[in-house]
C-alpha cells in the first residue's frame, strides 16, 4: 500500500501511527480521510503547483531547481535553466505535467516538482 505524500511539505516519507498519518520531515499529522478529501479537491480544481507551492498557468516561465539527467544527451539540464511558455498537462500518466521546449534540448516534459515559477 502506498501512503500519500504530506499535504504540508509534499514529503514522500509519511508513515502510519494508528489512525494518523505522520510526516517525519515537518511533523504534520492528518487522517487518511483528510488526505482523500485533499486529493479529490486538488484533482477537481485542476491546479498544478511548482516545488515552492506557486500555482502554475499555461504560458508561465519557470526555472529548473535541480540538475536533471536527460535521456539521449550527455549534458544534464542545469539548475537555473529558464523555460518559457510552458503548457500544463492535466492527468498525465507519468506525473510529467509540464510540456515545454527548452533551448539546446528541444521538446521535453518536466515534473512540476522540479521547477519554480520565474
Amino acid at each position: 500500500m502506498s501512503l500519500p505524500h504530506c499535504p504540508s511539505c509534499d514529503s514522500d516519507l509519511t508513515y502510519e501511527d494508528g489512525a494518523l498519518l505522520i510526516c517525519p520531515m515537518c511533523a504534520h499529522e492528518w487522517t487518511a480521510a483528510e488526505s482523500a478529501v485533499n486529493e479529490e479537491s486538488k484533482a477537481e480544481a485542476g491546479i498544478i503547483r511548482d516545488a515552492v507551492g506557486n500555482e502554475l498557468q499555461d504560458g508561465d516561465a519557470v526555472t529548473v531547481i535541480k540538475d536533471l539527467k536527460v535521456k539521449g544527451s550527455s549534458t544534464p539540464l542545469k539548475v537555473g535553466t529558464k523555460v518559457k511558455s510552458i503548457r500544463l498537462l492535466f492527468d498525465a500518466p507519468d506525473n510529467h505535467d509540464i510540456d515545454c521546449k527548452i533551448d539546446g534540448f528541444g521538446q521535453m516534459k518536466l515534473k512540476s516538482s522540479v521547477v519554480k515559477k520565474a
